[in-house]
């Protein structure tokens, strides 16, 4: 018995040693981990501070770049600033330079013109009392020494006039050759004259001065013969070596112009062969006006037209519009008209005929009441012309609201003949008066401090007052102007309104 409670107590103390021995490596262990994970959590803590820092610094080196690049920014931005002010001021110096400059060109104006009338009234004072001095002196009036004086000189010079007129005759034959390259050159040469000019004279060369006097003929009776013929009135002035037609009607003139140049060539003079040179110039002229529309019909690739119709394109000719051909005008028209019409899929031969006859108005516009368009339209529908056609030609200005694709295509081909770079000219005073007319209507808007017509009156630039027109504002003034314009005046190609409203704001630093 007490054997078996030894071994029990020997056992018992065994295990309480062996518990006792875990329990102390259990702790030791527990320890020597705790004391890992410490160090560990004390380097991961140290790695975390010091990263943080690194990212703290980066940022700050951001923050510090992307402002020095902001106030870079800002420091160009106000030079730009300065820049554009200093040009605005400089601008305004060089405008208020030119007002005054203009104004004072005004005054000189005006003051060269009040002193010119005082001249002119001086001079017919002067004239008048020098008259009055010279009849009492001759003891006739001045109309009866002057028809004194004709009567002697006419006695005296007949003979002579006479002579100088059959050496004159010898001498052009005789160098004939010469003076047809002389004439060529001088009719070249008038290609380059003024628009107006161009539409309303034509200048027939002669061989000399002494010509002008047999064109005349004793007492004016040859000149007065070939104006009743003609229509046309004939100028003899003191420029050289030439004769001028004028008159409206171009045909007309043509006929004078061929009429007089065969009267000059054969050299004899008088009513009735003026009225026979007439007669036959007038048959060479209908040749040459059909044969024109014949031409026009082979270059626009068209047949089938009645001849009346063949013979009033063919007058066209002779008709000019600032400066354009009006028939080589109307082949172009019915070429780009042609072109349009097979990109857009419209009717070819429609917009090809319509193109060839949109202005065959022009031809007949002088000698009947009318627009050239509704006088168009009408011949063309007299004979034979379809209806479609018709509409193209009464419809090319908009008097007829257009109701047809191949109408709108000779509207566009139309404009584009007429307002392509080269294709029409116009005159010093009529280009003067077209940028007079741009600038007095767009300064007779309300809020407008000054207009100008630029880019040879392509252009109208308007500048506003800002306090009486604002965006919105300029915005329906540049619309108005247009409408104006287009409403007011007649040009070639169109003309863009451009508004400028401009604000400032200032403040003075102390």
């Amino acid at each position: 018995m007490d054997s078996m409670v030894l071994t029990i107590g020997v056992a018992g103390l065994g295990l309480l040693v062996g518990a006792g021995a875990a329990y102390l490596f259990t702790r030791t262990g527990a320890n020597s981990v705790l004391r890992r994970t410490e160090a560990d959590a004390r380097r991961l803590r140290e790695e975390a501070e010091h990263r943080a820092r690194a990212i703290e610094l980066d940022a700050e080196k951001r923050a510090i770049e992307r402002r020095e690049a902001a106030d870079a920014q800002v420091r160009e931005e106000r030079r730009e600033l300065a820049a554009t002010e200093r040009r605005l001021e400089q601008r305004e110096v060089t405008i208020e330079r030119r007002s005054e400059a203009l104004e004072r060109a005004e005054q000189t104006t005006r003051d060269r013109a009040t002193a010119l009338e005082q001249s002119e009234r001086e001079t017919d004072g002067l004239r008048a009392r020098i008259r009055t001095d010279l009849e009492q002196v001759a003891a006739m009036t001045a109309d009866e020494a002057r028809q004194h004086l004709l009567d002697e000189l006419d006695n005296e010079l007949r003979d002579e006039a006479a002579r100088r007129v059959r050496a004159m005759e010898a001498s052009a034959k005789a160098e004939a050759d010469s003076r047809s390259r002389k004439v060529l050159a001088t009719v070249m040469q008038r290609i380059t004259s003024d628009v107006t000019a161009e539409t309303t004279v034509t200048v027939v060369p002669i061989a000399s001065d002494e010509l002008k006097g047999r064109i005349i003929g004793r007492e004016g009776r040859n000149i007065r013969a070939f104006e009743a013929a003609t229509g046309c009135d004939l100028i003899i002035d003191d420029t050289p070596e030439t004769v001028t037609v004028s008159g409206f009607d171009p045909v007309r003139r043509e006929i004078a112009r061929v009429a007089l140049s065969r009267l000059i060539q054969d050299g004899r003079i008088q009513p009735t062969r003026i009225e026979a040179a007439v007669e036959r110039a007038r048959s060479e002229v209908d040749e040459m006006i059909e044969a024109a529309g014949r031409q026009a019909l082979v270059d626009a690739e068209i047949t089938g037209l009645h001849p009346e119709i063949v013979k009033t394109l063919g007058k066209l000719r002779f008709r000019f519009s600032y400066g354009q051909n009006q028939l080589r005008h109307c082949i172009e028209t019915s070429w780009l008209a042609t072109a349009l019409a097979h990109e857009l899929g419209a009717n070819v031969e429609v917009c090809r005929l319509g193109g060839l006859l949109h202005d065959l108005g022009k031809a007949v516009d002088r000698e009947m009441e009318g627009t050239h368009a509704r006088l168009g339209a009408d011949i063309a529908r007299r004979f034979g012309v379809s209806r479609e056609v018709v509409h193209c030609i009464e419809a090319h200005h908009e008097e007829v609201r257009p109701e047809t694709t191949e109408a709108f295509i000779v509207i566009v081909a139309d404009a584009i003949s007429g307002s392509r770079p080269g294709a029409r000219r116009e005159s010093a005073d009529e280009y003067v008066r077209r940028l007079e007319s741009l600038e007095a209507i767009a300064n007779s808007f309300d809020g407008v401090e000054q207009a100008f017509a630029v880019q040879a009156g392509r252009e109208v630039r308007i500048v506003v007052r800002p306090e009486q027109v604002d965006d919105l504002g300029a915005s329906r003034l540049a619309r108005d102007v247009s409408k104006r314009i287009e409403e007011t005046m007649q040009y070639p190609g169109e003309i863009r309104v451009t508004v400028v409203r401009e604000t400032r704001a200032s403040a003075v630093a102390h």
